[in-house]
């Protein structure tokens, strides 16, 4: 399945949405998108081969292929999550599977920076937090999950965690400043006005 509701933009106060797991520590770029995938020319279909050799071998079993996680938007992972070739097809792939969020005990430094620059919050938490919430959201997949950037919590139902995100990355989201495009569309008239006296921009 892909995503077909917008992608990340503005301000990101909050994630809401359903949540899946995927356990495992150390969970490498290559295996989030395998390298035979990077050829493409867009990201466009990425979002259909993520994880694609680990679904191959799990033969419908990966939590990506069950219909019960159809939809959800949180992934709830474990330690030094996107580890490996700095990719930034990786959090592409995932984005455009749905991903909204990510919480887990931590993340690769390039992996999170990608993450940021698409407007994905990488919130961690301590092993025991994640292993309590990922017991959670594996008991209800349908369960609805609050990350909420400005109170630093994740809750669902009766199960509320605290969480952690660097202050630099957390003030981007929740300004928005995250979304350099975004930026640039909301002051085109400025940025038009400022090319239209740019004397190598209207031939000298």
């Amino acid at each position: 399945m892909t995503e077909t509701t917008p992608f990340p933009q503005g301000r990101i106060p909050m994630v809401r949405g359903r949540a899946l797991v995927l356990r495992g520590d150390d969970i490498d770029t290559d295996r989030i998108i395998p390298a035979r995938f990077l050829k493409c020319v867009s990201f466009e279909a990425l979002g259909a081969q993520a994880f694609a050799d680990d679904r191959q071998e799990l033969a419908g079993r990966h939590p990506f292929d069950q219909s019960v996680h159809a939809g959800a938007s949180i992934l709830v992972v474990n330690d030094n999550f996107g580890c490996g070739s700095s990719r930034e097809h990786a959090p592409q792939a995932l984005m455009r599977w749905g991903i909204r969020a990510l919480v887990g005990v931590s993340f690769a430094e390039i992996f999170y920076g990608n993450c940021l620059a698409l407007g994905i919050p990488c919130a961690t938490a301590a092993s025991q937090q994640i292993s309590l919430l990922q017991d959670a959201v594996a008991a209800d997949p349908s369960e609805n999950w609050l990350l909420d950037l400005n109170g630093l919590t994740f809750s669902g139902g009766s199960v509320s965690e605290p969480i952690q995100v660097a202050s630099g990355a957390l003030d981007m989201l929740r300004s928005g400043q995250w979304d350099a495009t975004g930026q640039l569309v909301a002051r085109d008239d400025e940025l038009t006005r400022t090319m239209d006296n740019l004397p190598y921009l209207r031939g000298f």
